[in-house]
C-alpha cells in the first residue's frame, strides 16, 4: 500500500497542474476581444461643401483602414444635419449622373483606402440644421458594421461642382 500512495499523490499533482494549465489557456482565449473596426480607421483630407440651411450638401475625403481586416462604414450622423446617407454616383438608364444611397455601406479593404469625392462616393448631408459656411467645421460620426464609431471633423469649403441629381424619392 505504501507503494501506491506516492503514485496516487504524484498522479493527483500532475492532474491538478494539467487542469490549471488548460484552464489558463482557455481563459486567455476567452478574454481576447476583437479589435473594433473604428480602431483601425482614420480619415484624411475630409471636407464639406458649403450650403444654406435645410439644403443638401456632401462630405468628401479619404477613408483609411490601417487594419488587417476589411471594415465597413454603415451609417453617419452629425449635429449639422437632420440625416446623412452614404451615397454613390452612377449613370441612370438615360446616361445622366445620379446619386443614390449605397446598400450595405462603404467597405474599406484591409490596409487600403476608399475615396469620397465629388461625382463619386460621398456622405450626403441632408437637411443642414444651419447654414454651412466656408471656414466652419462639421463633426461627423461614422458607425461601422460592428457598431463601433469614429468621429471626423471636416472644414467647410466653397465648391461649385457636385451638383448631381438625387435619385431617392421624397428625402
Amino acid at each position: 500500500m505504501s507503494l501506491r500512495t506516492p503514485s496516487v499523490r504524484v498522479l493527483s499533482a500532475v492532474s491538478v497542474v494539467a487542469a490549471l494549465a488548460l484552464s489558463g489557456c482557455a481563459g486567455g482565449e476567452a478574454s481576447s476581444t476583437p479589435v473594433p473596426e473604428a480602431a483601425d480607421f482614420h480619415a484624411t483630407d475630409a471636407w464639406v461643401k458649403a450650403a444654406p440651411a435645410d439644403e443638401m450638401t456632401a462630405a468628401f475625403g479619404e477613408l483609411v483602414n490601417d487594419g488587417d481586416n476589411d471594415i465597413t462604414v454603415v451609417s453617419a450622423t452629425s449635429p449639422a444635419a437632420s440625416m446623412i446617407e452614404l451615397h454613390e454616383t452612377v449613370q441612370n438608364e438615360s446616361g445622366q449622373s445620379v446619386m443614390r444611397e449605397v446598400e450595405g455601406g462603404f467597405t474599406i479593404p484591409a490596409h487600403s483606402t476608399r475615396e469620397l469625392a465629388p461625382g463619386a462616393d460621398h456622405l450626403m448631408i441632408m437637411g443642414a440644421t444651419a447654414p454651412l459656411l466656408a471656414g466652419e467645421e462639421v463633426a461627423i460620426t461614422l458607425t461601422f458594421s460592428d457598431d463601433s464609431t469614429a468621429e471626423i471633423t471636416a472644414p467647410v469649403k466653397e465648391f461649385a461642382g457636385a451638383n448631381e441629381t438625387y435619385e431617392g424619392g421624397d428625402k
